[in-house]
């Protein structure tokens, strides 16, 4: 199986898991998208913004003396885009509704983190 297939699996895991997830991504530190089922005219401005948000959120944690970054949780109105560092070369992102069950979405992510930081090396 290719890396971009081993990623698409897990995508497609995350998404049988948690079926109300509006989008999961797998971008680059650097704002790229690497694997995702957001619509693509979206995907690239969400792999940039992610990657920002990743990190901000390792500087704030690094800073105020949290530890490391676990998580950074956008919550608006409408829901949530949650990012997760994924290794030292990518970012988790999940989206979902303002009813997403974030508990669920912090164990998908904490594993599948794991999985995609081992497939990046």
């Amino acid at each position: 199986m290719s890396t971009q297939e081993d990623l698409t699996q897990v995508i497609w895991a995350i998404r049988r898991s948690i079926p109300e997830l509006t989008g999961v991504m797998i971008a680059s530190v650097d704002g790229l998208a690497i694997a995702h089922d957001f619509p693509e005219a979206d995907a690239e401005r969400i792999a940039a913004m992610a990657a920002t948000a990743l990190g901000l959120g390792k500087r704030v944690s690094e800073r105020t003396n949290l530890g490391e970054m676990a998580e950074t949780v956008i919550r608006g109105s409408q829901g949530y885009l949650v990012v997760y560092a994924a290794g030292e070369n990518a970012v988790l992102v999940l989206a979902g509704p303002s009813n997403s069950n974030l508990g669920l979405m912090r164990i998908e992510a904490r594993s599948a983190s794991a999985h995609i930081a081992t497939t990046l090396r």
